[in-house]
């Protein structure tokens, strides 16, 4: 005998606080899968009010508000296929991240999260408590156990689950990007698929909330670890998964298996994705961006022309006296490329009545950082003005190599609403660049070919703020200072580490200083979209004040 057991998966982007349009989206999922005779539709972790809701979830009106709404969506799909998603559930003084499963109008089945993550960008030991391991439910011709994300990177839910009785295992996730996650997650769920001998399906959500960009790239196991579905990275998708039960055990039929694009696609397509439904989840609708005719400012051009398109984002040249003919000719070349407006203020008026505002002040001292940083700050001004005035939303352009070492002016080239290469080293800037001029997908929005005129590229990094001025008569060249920050930053190594990996300790140490002094600037700097397992902000949280050195 034969049995069977169809699955919708939605791989859906939800936004946080919006449960009302996020119940929407559900229905409308459950009506897809209803018309594809699904058994079940299944959504994400926490779909009902977004991920992470971070304190907002705390809020008891905002509780109550989900509580409604999930009532309301099992009265609206009692006829029709189970709907699973993911809410938050009080119970008496707790809060649980819950996953219910909706059948004939009311909740047939709820699963608590057991293993709260609390680690990199999770807090959620601060807003959740934890309940007692679970069981599986009866799913009519199967029993399904749902451990919650975190859940199935132990052994000991999946395994208590399946122990008592589970046939497949479904994972709800909000599972966020960094670099080469992927593989990291398909090696945990191959690990619970051979230890529990059951096959599993690994539903994650996508999309852009604050830092973070959920990815997708949800996928389905059958017994033995062997891949049968493979959904798209970084666009919602939804996917009719079959079961069939064979001699007693139940079988994923093949189906579409998407391909896994390489580090430099997710990354850029990260950073757009980040940048589109920051945009879209605030209201804003264009950008303005200053830019300089250099390398980081023409990549986030060509980042914010494929998310929002050409039409949608406006550059702005400022020059001052320092700002060479190549740096014009650039500049005006890239927004040419791109399709994007653009726009010319001169600096030099400005900068001389501030000048000589402050002439009395400053006479008798020499002239330096101060004044390099008075024709940022200038800029910074007249680009919100802008924004003020045309209800375009400033970016700013700071690479993860300057935001480190506080290369950038607080209120000056820092002002504005979001980054979108806040997480991106100044080499792999480069590196984007050329991914960017080389290729084209059909979701960018801006044309095919040399987005980034070669000669921005190729050219000495400079901040053009006084004569002949290199980024290296300030810093080590960005292979070295790259090198030392992966250590520093991203694996947290000594200097004793660096030193032995080849860096002068003299450098190491100067990096050091700089990258512990320049926090307070990082504490008022523009989210943007993480890309590494050390972002900035939730990844990396170290004091403003901070007296301790590595002298090892």
């Amino acid at each position: 005998m034969t049995n069977r057991f169809r699955l919708t998966m939605a791989q859906l982007n939800p936004v946080v606080g919006d449960i009302q349009g996020n119940a929407a989206k559900a229905v409308e999922a459950w009506e897809a899968g209803r018309a594809a005779g699904a058994d079940m539709v299944m959504l994400p972790e926490m779909f009902l009010v977004g991920y992470q809701t971070q304190d907002l979830v705390m809020k008891p009106v905002f509780e109550q508000a989900a509580m409604a709404a999930l009532e309301g969506l099992a009265v609206a799909c009692a006829d029709g296929p189970m709907l699973a998603i993911g809410g938050p559930l009080r119970e008496g003084d707790k809060l649980r991240n819950a996953y219910f499963v909706l059948k004939g109008g009311a909740v047939h089945n709820t699963t608590r999260k057991y293993f709260l993550p609390n680690f990199n960008v999770f807090d959620e030991v601060r807003l959740f408590s934890r309940a007692d391991m679970q069981g599986p439910w009866s799913a009519g011709p199967l029993r399904i156990g749902t451990p919650v994300c975190e859940d199935s990177w132990y052994p000991d839910v999946c395994e208590a689950m399946v122990e008592s009785g589970a046939e497949v295992l479904l994972v709800p996730n909000g599972s966020p990007y960094f670099r080469d996650k992927h593989a990291v997650r398909m090696n945990q769920m191959v690990a619970r698929v051979i230890e529990n001998d059951v096959p599993l399906v690994y539903l994650n959500m996508v999309g852009g909330q604050d830092d973070q960009v959920f990815d997708g790239g949800s996928f389905v196991l059958n017994r033995h670890g062997a891949l049968a579905v493979q959904m798209p990275w970084f666009q919602e998708a939804i996917a009719h998964v079959d079961f069939a039960q064979v001699d007693g055990l139940w079988v994923v039929e093949d189906g579409d298996k998407a391909l896994e694009p390489d580090t430099m696609e997710t990354d850029y397509t990260a950073m757009v994705i980040g940048l589109r439904d920051y945009m879209a989840k605030t209201g804003f609708k264009k950008v303005l961006l200053g830019l300089s005719g250099g390398v980081d400012s023409a990549i986030v051009a060509a980042i914010a022309a494929d998310a929002l398109g050409p039409d949608n984002v406006r550059c702005v040249m400022m020059p001052s006296e320092y700002t060479s003919d190549a740096s014009l000719d650039d500049a005006k070349a890239a927004a040419a490329a791109l399709g994007v407006g653009y726009d010319i203020v001169p600096i030099g008026a400005v900068r001389s009545a501030v000048t000589e505002t402050l002439a009395g002040l400053f006479e008798g001292l020499d002239e330096g950082l101060t004044e390099e940083n008075i024709q940022s700050r200038i800029r910074g001004l007249l680009l919100m003005a802008q924004s003020n005035k045309f209800g375009e939303m400033l970016l700013t352009t700071g690479n993860k190599s300057e935001v480190a070492v506080g290369y950038a002016t607080i209120y000056g080239d820092m002002a504005g609403g979001y980054n979108p290469i806040k997480d991106l080293y100044k080499t792999r800037v480069f590196d984007i660049c050329r991914w960017r001029n080389a290729n084209h997908r059909p979701w960018m929005k801006a044309p095919a070919g040399e987005m980034i005129p070669v000669a921005i590229i190729d050219k000495p990094p400079s901040a053009e703020l006084r004569d002949d001025q290199k980024d290296s008569d300030s810093l080590p060249e960005y292979d070295v200072l790259d090198g030392i920050l992966t250590m520093l930053v991203d694996e947290e190594a000594s200097v004793a580490d660096c030193v032995a990996a080849g860096y002068a300790r003299d450098v190491v140490k100067r990096v050091e200083h700089l990258l512990y002094i320049s926090e307070y600037k990082r504490f008022q700097s523009a989210p943007g979209p993480r890309l590494s397992m050390k972002a900035f902000w939730l990844d990396r949280r170290y004091p403003i004040v901070n007296g301790w050195r590595d002298e090892g």
